[in-house]
């Protein structure tokens, strides 16, 4: 692809080198800009299985279809479909606290600087959990776990 481009960049300027040869001596060549562009197209590929059930005993009717389609669900604490709950994280290390809120099936969480200095928090293990949204034991999914949190060497009321 990118030699196409060089290519047609070269074959460009070599027609505008042409064409200002061909002008008249005196008159000012006008510049002219060619842009050369190339269309790329992506291609999604969506891969569907096709399974046949086959009986032991000699079939009577056409064999049985069935489509199966792969998706990615998040997964859950307690196995039967239960509603992962949001843990008491308080008083933890930021990195502790999303370790434990993880084990209860959810892998997506928030946290925010509580100083209100709109600090990031890069390592987790120097921050500690001061606040937390929703409260224990509430139903959670995936970003709805807030952790207001601050530095450990500052004052809180951990």
């Amino acid at each position: 692809m990118y030699v196409r481009l060089v290519s047609a960049v070269v074959s460009a300027s070599a027609v505008v080198f042409s064409l200002g040869a061909c002008s008249a001596g005196d008159e000012a060549a006008t510049p002219t800009t060619v842009t050369a562009t190339e269309k790329v197209t992506r291609v999604t590929e969506t891969e569907t299985v096709t399974a046949t059930e086959s009986p032991t005993e000699a079939p009577t009717e056409s064999p049985e279809e069935t489509q199966v389609t792969r998706e990615k669900k998040s997964v859950s604490s307690g196995g039967s479909g239960s509603a992962a709950r949001m843990p008491n994280v308080v008083c933890m290390n930021l990195q502790a606290a999303q370790d434990k809120i993880q084990e209860a099936g959810v892998f997506y969480s928030r946290s925010k600087d509580a100083s209100g200095q709109g600090r990031m928090q890069v390592l987790d293990r120097n921050w500690i959990v001061v606040a937390q949204t929703p409260d224990p034991g509430t139903p959670i999914s995936e970003g709805d776990a807030v952790l207001s949190v601050v530095k450990n060497d500052e004052p809180n009321s951990c």
